[in-house]
Order: structure tokens, then C-alpha cells, then sequence
């Protein structure tokens, strides 16, 4: 057995409670106010966790973690500067503040620095149901990853593993800032994965399979993961290249992610302000089919993008972002917002739970529409250029012929525009993927290039 903590953290170790972190908040807020900043906005949080990794039958990792930072930022006009620190005793608070006005008396001002509009900080906080702390021990964790892992090598053809991990974590976050706002929210985060090899030599192929939510009861069970990540990577044995040709592409459910993910990248606020962005001035034109529509839902509960504020303490709400086929709005927090001269659209930190609304149609009814063309289910490498839209990816997955699956290939490549792979999109699975702050269910584009033999 083998550990790496980041810092060992016992058993029985718990979360500071929220107001403890607010009172942090506090005091950084009124030292930077003493210190003669403007304006200032302060982040604290701590988290704990448990990992467990095991490999052909053996422990391989045990680790407790527990960490806490605080970050500081100040404003003195429109000259800004952060710093940070672990140590939340009030004279090293007082230290990382000191050091923010530091670095903010030295930066150049920047008209577009400060602090969100008072009147779109959260005042409202419902209750989302994030935080649902698993009593797992170190024990309970390695029996579970070997049951995953044992689930997956006693089927027959895997001859290998990559080993199966437990991943728990439960945190707790407080933001607040001098325009009055403070407020603080707990969550938990837990997983279960498996990768496995099946076959010998030359014709070796992996898979893996692996489950995610807020709380341990929502988790697939550990040897259902195990036996599934077998399935996968026993289908892939056999795989071959196909010859070089234009068809249909099917994007699995958790390929067909990366695919919005692009899309996010392209209408983010900082690629926009830079021009590096195909969808720049696109706004209110049709990207995608009528039938499209793609939405931001903050307040799910026990979802993993769910959240009250964004990380300024901009009030989340849900929106649009793609309906009818129409780019509704970009994604923004403060400073890109004011560099476009839009509003921010709560953004800072990322999206939340942006889902692509699902189709109607099975994955087995996609395929049968298809009738003749490609299926993906892994991606390879980043050639994706979101300044032109040029995309090409190596990918592994299956070949259908007459609607149905007809053998696994590998060592190709999928290459296209994204602006045109969005306008092809000619339907939508019923099978949302929810393991992100994207959700997709599959996607199947009429047309693609696909490198091969």
C-alpha cells in the first residue's frame, strides 16, 4: 500500500460550520476597508475527502485530504490585487490582505476591475440539497473498490486492469464582499470508477465506466460499474480501422459533452472580448436546428452544477442559452461582461447544469436511423480551433451498416467544422448524461469526414 496526502486527516475530522468561514470573510473585508481599499471581496472554504485506488486485487492509494484556503482580492479605484492563504488566524489574514494592497498599489488601473452591480448579488438562497456527506471509512472504501474492480476482471476476456477508484468529498464555500453580501453553502461530491483491459497482445483493448453524484445513494453500485466497464471494453475487441469516407456521426451521450463544451468555449466572455471566437456576433442568429434548445438550470437539486450565486455572488437563475436553435446569450461573469458591454450573466466559475434538452428517440433508434456510418464513444487528442471552428479529433467506437452495429474500429480520425456539425445535427437521444455541469443526452450529425485506412 501506498499513500500521497495532500494532508492526513483523521476519521473523525469535520467541516468548519459556515459561519465560521463568514466570520473570516468579515475580517478580511474590514482590514482591506482599514487598509484604505475601495473595494474588496474575500473567498474561504474547506474541504475533506477520502480516496481509495486498487489494482489487480491490491491497494494502491489511501488518501485522506483536507485542505482550506482563503483568497483576497482588493480594489483601490480600478487597481486590483489578490493574494491568498491557508492560515485563517487573524494575523495571517491580516498578512494576505496586507499583501493584496501590496500588489494593487504596483498594477495598472483597468476600467472594466470591481466588483459585480449591488443589485445582482444573490439574496435569496434556496435550498438545493448539495450536501450529502458519505460516512465512508478507509476500510469501507478499499471493500468497495475491490468489489468494483473484482466485478469487472471475473468476467471472461479481461486479462488486465488499470484499477477502480472511491472518491469522496464534502466541502464547504463562503464568498462575500463589501457591497454587503456574505453567504456560504456546503456540498458533496462522491464517485466510483473502473478501467479494465481485455484481450492479449496486439489485439489488447480498454474501457472504463464510472458513476458520480451529491449523494453515495444515487451512485450506480460499485460491481455495476465493475461489469460495465467490462461490457465496454470486451465490445471493443476486434477493432480495426475503416477506410477513409463521409457519413453519419452518432456522439455517445458522454462524447457528445465535449461537443457543448466547445460550444461554451466559443461563447465565453473572454474569448469574445478577445476575438478568438467562430460564434463571435453571432448572438440572436440560428447556430443549431429549430429544434435545439440549450439551458442553464442552477437550482436542480442534488445536481452537480447546481448553486445559489456564482463566484462572485452573482444571483444564479435559469436562462436559455440556445432556443429554437437561436444563440440566446453568451456566458459571462463581471469583467467580461463589462468589457462587452453586456450584463453578467452569472457565470464566474463556470456553467450550471447546462443541459441540452433530449430527444425522443432511443440510442438503439438512433442507430437504426442512421442506417450506415459511425458511432463514437472515445476521443483522443485536442484539435479543436474555437477562433475558425476547425475540428478534428482522433476517435474509437463502432461501425454500423444496415442500422445496426457492426463491428468496433479504432485509429481514426473525425474532422469537420463545428459551425456545420451544429447546423447538422438531425436528432437527439432520450438519454441525458447527468455526471456534469453539462448535460447531453447523444447527438447524431448527418455528415462528417472520417480518416482511416
Amino acid at each position: 500500500m501506498s499513500a500521497t496526502p495532500v494532508e492526513t486527516a483523521p476519521a473523525s475530522a469535520e467541516l468548519p460550520a459556515p459561519e465560521a468561514l463568514e466570520h473570516v470573510i468579515e475580517q478580511a473585508l474590514a482590514t482591506a476597508t482599514r487598509a484604505g481599499a475601495s473595494a474588496a471581496e474575500a473567498t474561504a472554504s474547506a474541504a475533506l475527502g477520502l480516496s481509495a485506488s486498487v489494482r489487480m486485487g491490491e491497494v494502491e492509494t489511501l488518501e485522506h485530504h483536507r485542505r482550506r484556503d482563503l483568497s483576497i482580492t482588493v480594489f483601490f479605484g480600478q487597481r486590483t490585487g489578490s493574494a491568498s492563504t491557508t492560515d485563517f488566524r487573524e494575523a495571517a489574514v491580516a498578512e494576505a490582505v496586507e499583501a493584496a494592497c501590496r500588489i494593487a498599489r504596483f498594477t495598472a488601473e483597468d476600467p472594466y476591475s470591481g466588483l459585480p452591480e449591488r443589485e445582482r448579488l444573490a439574496s435569496t438562497f434556496p435550498d438545493l440539497d448539495l450536501y450529502h456527506p458519505w460516512a465512508l471509512d478507509a476500510e469501507g472504501a478499499i471493500d468497495l473498490a475491490l468489489a468494483c474492480e473484482g466485478a469487472a476482471r471475473e468476467q471472461p476476456g479481461i486479462t488486465n486492469s488499470e484499477g477502480a477508484g472511491i472518491d469522496t468529498h464534502a466541502g464547504v464555500i463562503a464568498l462575500g464582499n463589501t457591497h454587503g453580501f456574505l453567504a456560504s453553502e456546503r456540498g458533496s461530491r462522491h464517485s466510483i470508477g473502473c478501467a479494465v483491459i481485455g484481450g492479449e497482445g496486439d489485439a489488447m483493448q480498454r474501457d472504463f465506466w464510472h458513476t458520480v453524484a451529491r449523494a453515495a445513494d444515487d451512485l450506480e453500485p460499485a460491481v455495476d460499474v465493475g461489469r460495465r466497464a467490462a461490457a465496454r471494453t470486451l465490445a471493443r475487441l476486434g477493432a480495426r480501422q475503416i477506410a477513409t469516407t463521409e457519413c453519419p456521426v452518432l456522439f455517445a451521450p458522454e462524447m457528445a459533452r465535449s461537443l457543448i463544451g466547445h460550444l461554451v468555449g466559443a461563447v465565453r466572455g473572454s474569448a469574445l472580448y478577445r476575438e478568438a471566437s467562430f460564434l463571435k456576433d453571432r448572438l440572436g442568429e440560428a447556430i443549431f436546428p429549430a429544434f435545439v434548445r440549450l439551458h442553464e438550470q442552477p437550482h436542480r437539486p442534488r445536481a452537480l452544477g447546481s448553486c445559489a450565486f456564482d463566484r462572485e455572488g452573482v444571483a444564479t437563475a435559469a436562462r436559455d442559452l440556445v432556443r429554437d436553435g437561436v444563440l440566446q446569450g453568451y456566458v459571462l461573469d463581471t469583467y467580461a461582461a463589462r468589457r462587452l458591454g453586456m450584463a453578467t450573466t452569472a457565470n464566474a466559475g463556470g456553467v450550471h447544469n447546462l443541459t441540452l434538452e433530449p430527444g425522443e428517440a432511443s440510442f438503439d433508434e438512433l442507430v437504426a436511423r442512421m442506417e450506415r456510418g459511425l458511432i463514437v464513444t472515445e476521443m483522443m487528442g485536442q484539435g479543436v480551433n474555437t477562433v475558425t471552428g476547425d475540428y478534428s479529433r482522433g476517435a474509437a467506437g463502432y461501425w454500423v451498416e444496415d442500422g445496426a452495429i457492426s463491428h468496433p474500429v479504432q485509429e481514426i480520425t473525425v474532422a469537420g467544422r463545428l459551425q456545420d456539425m451544429y447546423a447538422g445535427i438531425v436528432a437527439l437521444g432520450n438519454d441525458l448524461d447527468t455526471r456534469s455541469s453539462i448535460r447531453t443526452p447523444s447527438i447524431l450529425i448527418d455528415r462528417m469526414t472520417i480518416a482511416g485506412s
